[in-house]
């Protein structure tokens, strides 16, 4: 009874969204109303435990959303001084291949884009572009999504790898590791299924040796970056590396010949001065010594005493998310867009009202997602400190035993595709998954990093991300033969990073 109890809240979210169609916004609230109700009715959560999780859940929502702001703002700042643009126009200068386009533009330039933007920018800014190379509409949508689902988790600079370890204190430095190598692999086999998107069997076949060029040294680079503690900026460093790559290999792969106008070097290295000074201040914030201590000086903290339900479920004393009030990651991007602001100012990217512009932009586009994840989060926190959670992984623990590894990534992909985010998966199950690689003595690591995993790569079948790359690719009303095709590619996807989860807890 305790265990469906405690699963109601999280069938209440998916039922409305997936049911009845509501926003992440609406469904986490009634999520969030029925988590606290049955804490208080039935898990015996006192008036002390409720004040003292909202109080964890406010500090924990403030972690993530800092970074989902500042990297929006930042993509807002490129945006309206016209770099996107003038970085879209100038990749088809490097090829007429059609196989090499959707490669260069739908996977590798679409990592790029989710390494500092998110929020199904890739796809929105994408799909125009390849509809406009001649790709048919639903190819122009399928291609982008398939081929930036793996650089979600790292993406948006490390917002939802930023949840899972606030959602279970859990060090990124132990999470890093497994999450990187379940994506790397999952993204070189990610660029397999662009391939095949576009000319079938052939196409993977004929473009087996740049998909696999590609796919290692953006995976690579991709593990490097995260497992050297710069996670928020993996997915970007490797989009980067990957269009390094994309020169020499365009060159094999020119296709027919055609005029693509004359390439706007000038305009170009602006357009990428924006991202070279994020790349030079987070390497100084976090590479030295003297710059991470004067910044980290100020820390916000809570310590929290022990408290406990009616019916024995304690929750341990200790402080909360520390927050640093200078160094933040999020505080960090926020130096980045001013100076970048700046260059593209003085460089008079900018027409009269660009500011007005960028913010209002950045705060409108950014609500509703803020608002489901701390919604989201309270729910969590709410769960995990009135037992329910412990109840939920107890259950799952009895039922599943020996093939829950191969269960977990699936889990995060459901909830990626409930709530429409990676975040709000790592967030809502992340504890959950925790607890119940715990009690069934399975690594914490891999079990996490098969959640992310799952929910990094079926979140481009989220269906608010599916309207808005519909719409923006002339395919409105037709979304169902959107999800139809991802299904398959993200179904495929995702099953690998169960078989590698398998894998990896019996060699641990």
């Amino acid at each position: 009874m305790l265990f469906i109890l405690a699963l109601l809240p999280i069938a209440l979210i998916l039922f409305l969204m997936v049911g009845l169609r509501w926003g992440a916004a609406r469904a986490g609230g009634a999520g969030y109303l029925s988590a606290l109700i049955i804490a208080i009715l039935f898990f015996g959560a006192r008036l002390e435990l409720l004040a003292y999780a909202h109080v964890r859940a406010l500090l924990l929502s403030v972690d993530v959303l800092l970074i989902i702001w500042a990297a929006f703002l930042l993509y807002r700042v490129a945006d309206e001084a016209g770099a996107i643009r003038t970085i879209v126009q100038a990749l088809p200068h490097l090829t007429n291949d059609i196989g090499m386009q959707a490669l260069i533009i739908g996977w590798v330039f679409a990592t790029f884009l989710q390494g500092v933007g998110g929020f199904g920018v890739p796809v929105a800014v994408i799909a125009p572009v390849l509809v406009g190379l001649g790709f048919g509409p639903l190819a122009a949508v399928v291609i982008p999504s398939i081929g930036h689902g793996w650089a979600v988790t790292f993406g948006s600079l490390g917002s939802s790898f930023q949840a899972l370890i606030a959602a279970t204190g859990v060090p990124g430095e132990v999470l890093a590791p497994p999450s990187a190598l379940f994506l790397g692999i999952a993204g070189l086999f990610g660029g397999w299924l662009v391939a095949h998107s576009v000319q079938g069997w052939q196409g993977m076949k004929r473009l087996s040796l740049p998909v696999l060029l590609l796919g290692v040294v953006m995976g690579g680079v991709g593990y490097v970056v995260a497992v050297s503690g710069l996670w928020n900026i993996a997915s970007f460093v490797a989009g980067i590396a990957g269009l390094v790559v994309c020169f020499p290999l365009a060159k094999r792969f020119q296709g027919d010949k055609g005029d693509n106008g004359k390439l706007d070097v000038p305009g170009l290295m602006i357009a990428l001065s924006g991202y070279a000074i994020l790349i030079v201040i987070i390497l100084i914030v976090s590479l030295v010594p003297q710059i991470k201590l004067l910044l980290n000086q100020v820390v916000l903290q809570v310590s929290f005493p022990e408290v406990s339900t009616s019916l024995g479920f304690v929750t341990p004393a200790g402080v909360g998310r520390k927050i640093s009030v200078f160094g933040h990651t999020g505080v960090v991007l926020l130096y980045a867009s001013i100076m970048a602001y700046f260059v593209y100012l003085k460089a008079g990217k900018y027409r009269a009202g660009a500011l007005r512009k960028i913010l209002t932009g950045t705060f409108w586009r950014v609500l509703s997602s803020s608002v489901s994840i701390l919604s989201m989060v309270t729910m969590a926190v709410v769960m995990e400190n009135a037992g329910m959670t412990e109840t939920l992984a107890k259950g799952l623990a009895e039922s599943l035993g020996e093939i829950y590894p191969f269960i977990a990534p699936w889990i995060g992909a459901l909830g990626a595709f409930m709530t429409g985010s990676n975040t709000n998966s790592n967030v809502v199950f992340g504890g959950l998954q925790l607890q119940t690689a715990l009690l069934l003595g399975y690594p914490a690591a891999i079990i996490l990093a098969a959640q992310t995993a799952g929910a990094s790569l079926a979140s481009v079948m989220a269906p608010t991300k599916v309207v808005v790359g519909a719409s923006t690719a002339g395919m409105a009303g037709r979304e169902g033969d959107v999800m139809r095709k991802l299904i398959i590619y993200t179904g495929s996807l995702v099953l690998l990073v169960s078989l590698l989860t398998a894998i990896a807890v019996r060699l641990m």
